[in-house]
């Protein structure tokens, strides 16, 4: 396992190759759908106009996630009445409902590293290419397991979005994943559909 301090840096990203099983220490942020939409109609497409606190929080992100990771994760948080946060779980959810947003998300905020499960396409992987960035597969099931390596929350944003759609700042130490998608191009989600379409064609032939 390679240990990885964030935030990354280029040269990081570009030695990275699919099938790399990274451990992560440092700095990174949680968003759901919710982040996803909010980024991109205020700030990148501008779609409506920032309100509330939106131009605060904009500025409070983005040196945060500048060479970080951005973590599809809809956590179970305790302490909520305290401000006292502890991520009791902390798995992955589904990627694919970001890849609308996520390739003009990463370039407009400079993230490196996408974590979820399951995969993104191809809109994501241009973007893994261009930024440079890779998508890191984090372990389904693990959401405990997963909790124990966030060692501080360290804020939260837009909790008025709901605790699992809010922006969480985590400080985690060796946070398991695996490089699924990197800057060249490479992605296994890609090569297992198209393994996957292949049997299923030679099964169709047979019948």
């Amino acid at each position: 396992m390679n240990k990885i301090q964030l935030p990354f840096d280029d040269q990081t990203i570009l030695a990275l190759k699919v099938g790399d099983p990274l451990y992560l220490s440092g700095v990174m942020v949680t968003g759901r759908d919710t982040v996803h939409k909010w980024m991109v109609d205020t700030f990148i497409k501008k779609t409506r106009p920032p309100a509330g606190d939106d131009l605060q929080v904009y500025q409070a992100i983005q040196p945060l996630l500048a060479g970080s990771c951005i973590y599809h994760c809809g956590p179970v948080v305790s302490g909520l009445d305290t401000q006292e946060y502890r991520f009791v779980a902390a798995g992955p959810t589904t990627s694919s409902r970001e890849e609308p947003y996520q390739g003009d998300v990463m370039r407009h905020f400079k993230i490196q590293g996408v974590i979820g499960k399951g995969g993104m396409g191809p809109k994501t992987l241009q973007a893994c290419a261009e930024v440079p960035g890779v998508y890191l597969h984090a372990i389904g099931g693990a959401a405990s397991l997963i909790a124990q390596t966030v060692k501080r929350v360290l804020g939260v944003y837009k909790l008025e979005f709901g605790v699992p759609e809010a922006m969480w700042v985590i400080e985690v130490e060796d946070f398991p994943v695996v490089v699924t998608m990197d800057a060249h191009g490479n992605s296994l989600h890609a090569e297992v559909a198209q393994r996957s379409k292949a049997v299923l064609d030679e099964l169709l032939a047979k019948a």
